[in-house]
């Protein structure tokens, strides 16, 4: 590093690295915190001075270095531009009290007109906008595609394939969520009680998006992001330990996300290759965190609901308790499936039901299963379809129609490990492999 504090020999691929690392962490938070001062009114132009200074660090970092510290660079660069969008535009003259503070770095600016501050409430810019994005004027999906793309640095794409659903439809959720908040002057001011509540569901929904990209990522060439797993355990942890969130469902999300968390360091080789529940090397599982998730699960049983959150949770429980592969409780698992799905329409949600029959009954009964999918057409382009068909048809020695389904799988799948891993599955299985 030189002197002025930067890297000076800084690649266009470094400074790119870099700079969607803070897109994805520093972001959301820079644009909660500007929507909290300009109004929620004016989330684009947040969105704005936030996209500005990412820009700037694309322009500048490969001429003068990457600074030691780019999130704090990136936080720098908003606060100006959004200090001079103040001083030249009148609309936010009775904000400069705001930003002043906000550019002083206590981060606690009220909104200057009477607001609650966010402190008093939950103590976290990125969750308490995600209620804010929850607002009950907007449709529930797009309530969660508004959090993940503004406060997560999701692309449209990346919500399009949690939704199953288009890009282009993710846009119109976008487009007509935003429009509701502009329209309706939505204050930035976080409700209490049972409104609060309500918000709940889409909040966790979020979040629990946020788990699962970071899980199996569907883009970059990582196929495992754990930042974004730990953040999001850290936002339901602030959930739980709050008045609002100290709900057995909470819980039990947390409780899901820590065991699955826990497997981790084991779900890829010393090549980043992805590698299976058999294939994992389960000493490398984190026992504290699967305690955690444990007590959480305890937790979570305190209501009288049982939420799908629980039932995903109690199949982690059950993964984390068996000693190697041979001896999970595939039955329990399927017993939780057949929960979930009499709860949950989901189409992956009985694709992984298909999984836990397949082990139960044998891989005939998965294909069966597979075939009684309602809904299934949405999974035509789910790259995981086709490889579970592959793995049922290999299992039954039925290699050419399972070689089949791992090529189609092969030409949906997006990152590098399930790509490598799919062409190997089709070496195995077409002649002379």
């Amino acid at each position: 590093m030189s002197d002025s504090g930067t890297e000076s020999n800084a690649g266009p691929r470094d400074v790119s690295r870099i700079v969607e690392h803070c897109f994805r962490h520093e972001a959301g938070k820079m644009v909660s915190t500007l929507t909290r001062i300009f109004g929620a009114r004016h989330i684009n132009l947040a969105e704005d001075v936030v996209q500005e200074a990412l820009a700037r660090a694309l322009q500048t970092w490969p001429y003068y270095g990457i600074p030691r510290n780019p999130a704090a660079w990136i936080t720098q660069v908003s606060k100006n531009l959004a200090l001079d969008l103040m001083r030249r535009n009148k609309t936010f003259r009775n904000k400069e009290n705001d930003i002043a503070r906000f550019m002083d770095g206590s981060g606690t600016a009220s909104g200057g007109d009477g607001q609650v501050a966010f402190k008093d409430e939950i103590g976290d810019d990125r969750l308490w906008m995600m209620f804010m994005c929850c607002h009950p004027l907007v449709p529930r999906e797009a309530q969660v595609a508004l959090s993940l793309k503004t406060l997560c640095g999701f692309s449209t794409e990346e919500i399009a394939r949690a939704f199953l659903t288009s890009e282009a439809a993710v846009t119109k959720r976008l487009t007509r969520a935003k429009k509701k908040l502009k329209d309706a002057s939505v204050p930035y001011e976080l409700p209490t009680g049972e409104v609060l509540k309500k918000r709940l569901d889409s909040v966790l929904q979020t979040v629990y998006l946020l788990f699962n990209e970071g899980y199996k990522a569907s883009e970059g060439e990582s196929i495992i992001r754990k930042e974004l797993c730990l953040e999001a355990i850290r936002l339901c942890g602030i959930l739980a330990d709050h008045s609002v969130g100290d709900r057995p469902h909470v819980h039990a999300l947390l409780s899901l996300m820590l065991l699955n968390a826990a497997r981790l360091d084991a779900r890829t080789d010393a090549d980043g290759n992805i590698l299976t529940l058999r294939e994992q090397d389960r000493a490398l599982w984190d026992q504290g965190m699967i305690a955690q998730g444990m007590y959480h699960l305890v937790r979570s049983m305190e209501g009288r609901e049982a939420s799908v959150y629980h039932l995903e949770a109690s199949i982690a429980a059950c993964h984390s308790a068996a000693r190697d592969y041979e001896s999970t409780d595939w039955k329990r698992i399927l017993y939780f499936y057949d929960l979930i799905v009499s709860m949950d329409n989901s189409p992956v949600a009985a694709l992984n039901r298909a999984v836990a029959v397949a082990e139960v009954h044998g891989p005939a009964a998965g294909l069966e299963a597979v075939r009684g999918i309602p809904g299934r057409e949405q999974l035509e382009s789910y790259f995981l379809l086709y490889a579970v068909l592959g793995e049922f048809e290999e299992r039954l020695g039925n290699n050419p129609a399972a070689a089949g389904h791992f090529r189609k799988a092969l030409s949906l799948a997006t990152m590098k490990s399930e790509r490598k891993l799919l062409m190997k599955r089709i070496g195995d299985t077409e002649p002379g492999g």
